[in-house]
């Protein structure tokens, strides 16, 4: 099973999805390891009352699907202590994937990973559907949900995932 290492912002946006199926299609597709750093930031973020406050709280509700490793932060690293630990771990673990939505520091965060590739989520929603393990129009759906629920009407990426997902045929 392939191992992805997943940052906070991932994982809130998988939260955001109001739809445990996508969970569980990420966790029976990938060996999911996150860092303590980023476990600590679901709990911060569970703790307020808006969208990303309920998408970390449905995120935690499945922490048994994934597993939670200790990692000490490079100080040096200029981005917070998840993407931080985020990396770190990745690189450590030689995961083949570093599942990462901080779309503002996408290129950083690319060029600290080793032999990690980088991930974003509406990317691992194409390659579920490439895989034949997720339907064209239910990954159409899910990205819509996150992309309302996270504000990336005008994300690249987002962009990119969309056309790749209108491509594909049922």
């Amino acid at each position: 099973m392939t191992r992805i290492v997943a940052d906070t912002s991932a994982l809130v946006s998988l939260g955001t999805v109001d739809d445990s199926r996508l969970f569980d299609i990420v966790c029976d597709t990938y060996e999911v390891v996150i860092p303590e750093q980023v476990s600590d930031e679901l709990a911060e973020t569970a703790s307020y009352d808006d969208t990303a406050g309920r998408a970390a709280e449905r995120v935690r509700e499945r922490a048994a699907s994934f597993e939670i490793r200790a990692v000490t932060l490079d100080e040096t690293f200029p981005l917070d202590d998840g993407e931080n630990a985020a990396v770190t771990l990745a690189n450590k673990l030689d995961a083949s994937e570093l599942l990462c939505d901080e779309f503002n520091r996408l290129a950083l965060v690319h060029a600290s990973l080793v032999d990690s590739r980088l991930v974003t989520t509406p990317t691992l929603l194409t390659a579920l559907v490439r895989s034949g393990v997720l339907p064209p129009s239910t990954a159409r759906a899910w990205l819509s949900a996150m992309s309302d629920a996270r504000s990336w009407a005008s994300n690249a990426y987002v962009r990119r995932a969309r056309s790749t997902l209108e491509q594909q045929s049922e």
